[in-house]
């Protein structure tokens, strides 16, 4: 028996006249609606009772759990699992008592519209989250949709991507698809100052201006794109720790003394649907976390200020553990090491003989591994050249049994 009561119906511009008869049947049976204005009012004179989404959510939720076991059915853009409230929902209720009946995507029309690959296009929303997470996706011929927060969206994409060095990129606008109201709009970032209908969708075809910074997935990006003191794990080294790390979908990282946040950023670039919690001690330092977070793109980055291990006590719990600064402390080590699960991965970075020592002692007791990273770069001594060795880094990899 089908004991679902919550029915979240996907509806695209034609209104009601285009569900299908689930769709249909859902509503027929609903002692009350749930949704935004516009939903709500192509209902029509329709006498049932109605709801509109209270700000914070969670008002909502909980009106709508006092209703539990009653058919309710929720109103919702297109499909309601693509950044819509259907994810929302059936995290807090369970798919067991819900139903969602979607209808084409955003992303699905647009890209009917304009002949692109669905698979092969970054989809992305900055409705309610910040412009800054463009940032993450920005990348020479990348096709990026995007869905709008309102109107003038389309025009702050723009100057984002020409201050990033992407001004070449080409913008279309689509609004209200799948209505009468259908309308495009296409154009350059460079020279965008159109005003849009504040139900759009963009799409970009990004390219990159000759002297733009590369901002690839892969880890290991050049070292002058963050914010710091000098306390930063230098870019070849970086992109053989986050080898280590492993990136993975929702998996959480610690990562323990941050310094410039790179780690977690890096991880949260190469795998965007993970976690990462920086701890850091140092102001100044949390201040460049914060900028290198908005300059790429990343989110779900929670910064902690405070001194490990004190501060580890009540974060999240960690999949995968990075120390890149006070390795030489042993009781730092236990400490992070007693916080993984079985199956956890531990890796840290010293530089210090003492470091070093800490953890060829830690290896000892946990097993794993050490491994050593030299780096050299080319200098140049006037009319000759000469290599130029940074310090070598030990790195300790551990897998918790």
């Amino acid at each position: 028996m089908n004991k679902a009561w919550l029915s979240i119906i996907g509806i695209g511009e034609d209104g009601l006249t285009g569900l299908d008869q689930a769709g249909r049947a859902a509503i027929d049976v609903a002692e009350i609606f749930v949704g935004g204005e516009r939903h709500l009012a192509m209902l029509g004179d329709d006498p049932r009772p109605r709801l509109t989404w209270d700000n914070p959510l969670g008002k909502t939720l909980a009106k709508i759990r006092g209703l539990r076991g009653r058919p309710v059915c929720v109103l919702a853009t297109g499909d309601p699992m693509s950044y819509g409230i259907g994810v929302t929902l059936t995290a807090a209720f369970g798919m067991a008592q819900c139903v969602v009946i979607p209808r084409q995507s955003a992303f699905s029309l647009a890209c009917a519209r304009l002949g692109w690959p669905l698979a092969e296009v970054d989809c992305l929303t900055l409705h309610g989250r910040p412009l800054s997470l463009l940032n993450g996706h920005l990348r020479p011929n990348a096709r990026l949709l995007i869905l709008s927060g309102d109107g003038d969206t389309p025009k702050q994409v723009a100057r984002i991507l020409t201050a990033a060095g992407y001004g070449e990129s080409g913008i279309t606008v689509l609004e209200h698809m799948g209505g009468v109201r259908e309308k495009r709009h296409a154009g350059l970032a460079k020279s965008w100052r159109r005003k849009v209908k504040d139900l759009n969708t963009i799409a970009l075809h990004c390219v990159a201006d000759r002297d733009a910074p590369r901002l690839m997935r892969p880890a290991g990006l050049p070292d002058d794109l963050f914010r710091h003191d000098g306390q930063l794990t230098k870019r070849e080294v970086r992109a053989v720790t986050l080898a280590a790390l492993a990136p993975a979908p929702g998996e959480t990282l610690w990562d323990v003394g941050a310094g410039a946040g790179s780690i977690a950023i890096e991880f949260l670039r190469a795998e965007p649907t993970a976690q990462a919690i920086a701890i850091e001690q140092n102001p100044k330092r949390i201040a460049n976390i914060r900028a290198n977070q908005n300059n790429l793109g990343v989110s779900n980055l929670q910064i902690i200020k405070g001194t490990a291990p004190v501060a580890l006590k009540g974060l999240a719990k960690p999949d995968v553990i990075f120390i890149g600064g006070g390795v030489s402390d042993g009781k730092l080590l236990q400490a992070c090491w007693r916080a993984l699960p079985s199956g956890g991965r531990f890796v840290a970075n010293a530089v210090s003989a003492e470091g070093e020592a800490e953890l060829f002692r830690f290896m000892g007791r946990q097993g794993g591994e050490m491994t050593r990273i030299a780096v050299s770069h080319m200098d140049s001594m006037g009319d000759l050249h000469a290599w130029r060795a940074m310090r070598p880094v030990t790195q300790y990899r551990g897998i918790k049994s």
